[in-house]
């Protein structure tokens, strides 16, 4: 008897995932090195109604990472868990559900961004409404707190000694639209919500099986995992607007997964 080879000891589905996630990989690298193209640039995902924002980047987000390490800890996550699922589910089912998870990832997403963007739209429509240094002061330190100390020394220091001064307005409007454009134009890019459907499926499917974290090193049950985690993301999501970490995405697909599990559950129906 001979061991099958590790990628054929794979589900096709998951399988098939993890070599197109690799593979996008590889090719966004040869891109950026060899046609300095950036592929996250064109397939992540923008807010919809910014310039940037394409309808097919609510698939393609899924297949770009933003690093090797990115990758892999979302490649080593699917094949973990993924590969038990499609055992049980079948692979039409897995990629049905990691589809709609990672679309759902992808609305919840995008929907608090665009919220979040008009609301900096409308801060910023406001100090230029009634221009001050206090005003923008308070919009830099409320939206851009990472930006505050350096458009302090350049702009701040001498507005408070000209109040009045309409080159300091136009200049704070400049810095105003050129922070906006910048937050509209960071694309989303990950199968981190995905994954983290699939993590909610196996906590609900084998919710007492015990795992070892790795941070710290100690076995949890994997109801507990999940919960843990999904109340991370929201205390994270609510707690650090504008991170890097797209919080909500995470949480997007874990709460579609919930739902349409629910929805097979009282459907009995398979695939």
């Amino acid at each position: 008897m001979t061991n099958r080879p590790f990628l054929n000891s794979i589900p096709p589905v998951i399988r098939n995932l993890l070599l197109i996630n690799v593979g996008m990989a590889l090719l966004t690298w040869i891109a950026g090195r060899i046609m300095h193209i950036d592929l996250n640039a064109l397939l992540g995902l923008y807010t919809p109604g910014t310039a940037n924002f394409r309808p097919y980047q609510f698939i393609t987000y899924m297949f770009m990472h933003g690093g090797l390490e990115h990758l892999f800890f979302n490649m080593f996550a699917l094949w973990m868990f993924g590969r038990i699922l499609e055992q049980v589910w079948g692979g039409k089912r897995m990629l049905i559900y990691y589809t709609v998870t990672g679309l759902g990832a992808a609305l919840i997403h995008t929907g608090i961004n665009y919220l979040s963007l008009r609301s900096i739209q409308a801060d910023a429509a406001a100090v230029l409404a009634a221009p001050s240094p206090d005003a923008f002061a308070a919009f830099v330190s409320e939206h851009f707190k990472a930006y505050y100390d350096q458009i302090y020394s350049r702009l701040l220091d001498s507005w408070y000694t000209h109040p009045y001064s309409q080159v300091h307005i136009n200049q704070a409007a400049a810095y105003m639209q050129q922070l906006i454009d910048m937050q509209a134009n960071i694309p989303t890019v990950g199968a981190s919500g995905a994954v983290y459907g699939v993590l909610l499926a196996f906590g609900m499917m084998f919710p007492n099986t015990q795992l070892m974290l790795l941070i710290p090193p100690i076995p949890i049950k994997a109801k507990w995992m999940v919960i843990g985690y999904g109340a991370l993301e929201l205390i994270l999501g609510l707690t650090q607007p504008g991170s890097n970490v797209a919080h909500f995405a995470h949480l997007g697909g874990m709460i579609f997964g919930y739902f349409l599990i629910k929805h097979w559950q009282q459907q009995r129906t398979y695939y």
